[in-house]
């Protein structure tokens, strides 16, 4: 938890181990987080939007993004300008700054993003983690909506009521929320990435700064930066890639780069990758 510090693994066995620490419920008896998970590159970033990050001027200029966006899409791309929470995580999936933050159902796919195409050493990475027991938090008329449909986290149908942000930020005068939200299956992408987003009631504040304020829903993972590489090809090996990750040429072409690329050991020279593991006739090796 936040309170108690970051859990900082020594060996990626451990932080394997962190990552799937995952209780049986004594509801249905299966192993299911109740967290999200968002892994990032540097340690040191706070979680903040997109949107955030564009500059002081951000809140003024929120409507006016969407509105273009809306305006400007077109035909058959999955903006239809009535759901305003579709929309807005359509913007999002496409790169507009939002207010949304990208989360991920699965902790090995935020140790991916964590991790990064090409591991930087020298920096510790991070993996942050919010408990889906926020709803606790929520105003009374979004947490009844979520108990009338057996559901622990949004839809944009489910949020069909609130129109705007004007909607979504007036419901601050009740309560210290942050809102999970699924995103509309849109593309593989968002399918393979087992995707969720997080919405706070304000066009800059930080997810950083509401956790701080709520640190029992919160907890952290420090990725030591010696730790990287070995956790990125295990990672590869279990088949979570940029080839799973981001279906097609480009997320194929970013996990073949380094594949065939040289690890961070010293220079092999003009010897090849294949030369070195399967052609030297040495046996399997496991770990004892």
């Amino acid at each position: 938890m936040l309170d108690a510090g970051p859990e900082k693994p020594e060996t990626v066995v451990e932080l394997f181990d962190l990552l799937l620490d995952i209780y049986q419920s004594a509801a249905h008896h299966h192993y299911r987080s109740d967290w999200i998970y968002r892994g990032m590159t540097d340690a040191s970033w706070q979680i903040e939007s997109s949107l955030a990050r564009i500059g002081a001027h951000a809140e003024k200029v929120e409507r006016p993004l969407l509105r273009n966006f809306r305006r400007y899409a077109g035909p058959g791309v999955g903006v239809d300008g009535h759901c305003f929470w579709s929309d807005l995580a359509v913007a999002q999936h496409h790169g507009l700054p939002t207010r949304l933050v990208d989360w991920t159902n699965s902790p090995l796919v935020a140790l991916h993003f964590a991790l990064g195409s090409r591991p930087d050493a020298s920096t510790d990475a991070a993996i942050h983690m919010c408990s889906l027991r926020t709803i606790n938090l929520l105003p009374s008329s979004l947490r009844s909506l979520l108990k009338e449909e057996s559901a622990y986290v949004f839809t944009s149908e489910l949020l069909d009521g609130i129109v705007s942000l004007e909607d979504f930020d007036a419901l601050r005068r009740e309560d210290d929320f942050i809102l999970v939200l699924e995103p509309p299956a849109l593309d593989a992408r968002i399918t393979n990435q087992y995707a969720m987003l997080t919405a706070l009631p304000s066009a800059t504040e930080s997810v950083s700064s509401f956790l701080g304020r709520h640190p029992k829903y919160a907890s952290e993972i420090i990725i030591p930066g010696e730790l990287k590489w070995e956790a990125r090809d295990k990672l590869d090996q279990m088949n979570i890639t940029e080839r799973m990750l981001f279906p097609g040429l480009d997320g194929l072409s970013s996990w073949l780069r380094r594949y065939y690329s040289a690890g961070p050991g010293p220079d092999l020279g003009s010897v090849t990758l294949a030369e070195t593991s399967m052609w030297d006739g040495a046996s399997g090796q496991r770990r004892t």
